[in-house]
């Protein structure tokens, strides 16, 4: 939503909280929205932090960030209202994630504290302050548009008013179906793995070696980097057996059991608990696939292939149910599914690497043959074969081929309508002071200056 993104921005994240020198005098006051006082330097620390997080900027900043900031505030106003409350936590899971994501970036929290010049817990509480607005705001436009009803009638007038320069172009789309093998591992190679993962958990606890240098050193996650530890995450943010051990543990100073995962197998130390939040460190090894053991996967897969092509035997989708070591589409014919859309179409560019490279060369209806690509979710070397099920070319949108995108059209655009209506009422009635100097502006919404008296 339109005034969703304009808000989003106002919210200080990650740079937005970077501290900035402001001269020892007195506050001036730019806006009065309400009893609301927004400040010069919370402007120029909005207009700092968006130049750090290169944001670009529709015209004056000078103009532009104060306006976005008495939007905030009217939204904030009628949550106050409504009282509308926000689960805690919610907000800390969010300010969790977002704190980890800096630390992956940046490598250390010494380094987030560095770059923002605050400490760790003043980044948190002003995080969670933007957190909690962020959430309000929200919950005021879901509040404002929830009965909101679209019929196709409605669609279908709206897309057929639409200007022929507004009907978007639809990239090349494809439906696939996979069907994928785990290599087997020879039980040698497991143990060689448990046994490396004990030996790091006696010099651990011996005190020869320190947990974090050892994940530096050896660990196959990402989080290595900074020596294994992966935030602060909430129980179903974790695959279930790792959660199983983690929030089982007590003394930071002892090393959990071997844990296996779908990504691996891992010793997990604990760093700290907060309520239902923990923050753990790991070491992760994944055993070796042979060539030999790649290659034998690949030779079933393909005998399977044929036995797809010889339709006596067996179909794609009885095939993928019965065979295909996929949990997210077994059951579901193989079909693949696009997470950020939710439907079953992809462009090309929104498919795995090694899976559009195949999809590339075929015609709908045509199996692949069998093919090694890397697993998603734990970078493990899979095999896999794929059944292009449509090709659907590039083309300008239509009803027929593109409801789905037609209905969302139409009502993000029936949602910015309400909330465009019901923020300029509310300008209208709220008592709004610009200062000298703030007034010579473009302002995008009607009635900020003609509310002053």
């Amino acid at each position: 939503m339109k005034y969703r993104r304009i808000l989003s921005s106002v919210v200080v994240a990650s740079a937005a909280i970077a501290a900035m020198a402001i001269d020892n005098i007195a506050e001036e006051v730019a806006w009065v929205v309400g009893d609301e006082p927004i400040y010069k330097s919370e402007i120029e620390e909005q207009y700092m932090a968006m130049q750090q997080e290169r944001q670009s900027i529709n015209g004056d900043p000078y103009c532009v960030i104060p306006e976005q900031m008495a939007i905030e505030k009217l939204f904030l106003h009628q949550a106050d209202l409504d009282t509308v409350e926000v689960a805690e936590s919610q907000v800390q899971q969010a300010v969790d994630s977002r704190l980890n994501y800096m630390i992956t970036n940046l490598g250390t929290r010494e380094k987030v504290e560095q770059m923002f010049n605050m400490t760790y817990p003043e980044i948190r509480e002003k995080l969670a302050t933007n957190m909690r607005n962020q959430y309000r705001v929200s919950e005021v436009q879901r509040n404002l548009t929830k009965d909101l009803k679209i019929t196709p009638a409605d669609v279908r007038r709206y897309f057929n008013a639409l200007p022929s320069d507004s009907v978007p172009f639809v990239p090349m789309q494809v439906e696939v179906q996979i069907i994928t093998l785990n290599p087997v591992i020879p039980r040698q190679e497991i143990e060689d793995v448990k046994a490396r993962l004990r030996d790091f958990s006696d010099r651990i606890t011996r005190g020869e070696s320190d947990f974090s240098t050892l994940a530096v050193l050896y660990s196959q996650a990402p989080e290595s980097v900074r020596g294994g530890e992966i935030g602060f995450m909430g129980r179903g943010q974790l695959v279930p057996e790792y959660a199983a051990v983690a929030f089982n543990l007590n003394d930071p100073k002892k090393v959990s059991k071997i844990v296996e995962t779908e990504y691996g197998f891992h010793i997990i130390q604990l760093i700290e608990k907060r309520g239902d939040r923990i923050n753990t460190r790991h070491i992760l090894l994944r055993p070796r696939v042979s060539d030999k053991d790649l290659t034998d996967a690949i030779n079933r897969l393909d005998s399977v292939r044929t036995d797809i092509l010889d339709k006596n035997v067996m179909t794609f989708s009885e095939a993928a149910r019965y065979i295909s070591q996929d949990k997210d589409t077994r059951y579901s014919h193989g079909q693949m599914v696009n997470q950020n859309t939710g439907t079953v179409r992809f462009e090309m560019s929104q498919l795995p690497q090694e899976i559009a490279k195949a999809v590339a060369g075929l015609q709908p209806g045509e199996i692949s043959p069998a093919f090694i690509m890397k697993d998603p979710k734990s970078s493990r070397d899979i095999v896999a074969i794929v059944k292009l099920t449509q090709r659907i070319d590039a083309h300008k949108a239509n009803l027929a081929d593109d409801y789905q995108l037609a209905k969302d059209m139409y009502e993000e655009s029936q949602r910015e309508r309400i909330v465009k209506d019901w923020l300029e009422k509310k300008i209208r009635d709220t008592y709004v002071r610009i200062e000298e100097g703030w007034r010579n502006c473009t302002f995008e919404h009607q009635g900020w200056i003609k509310a002053q008296k």
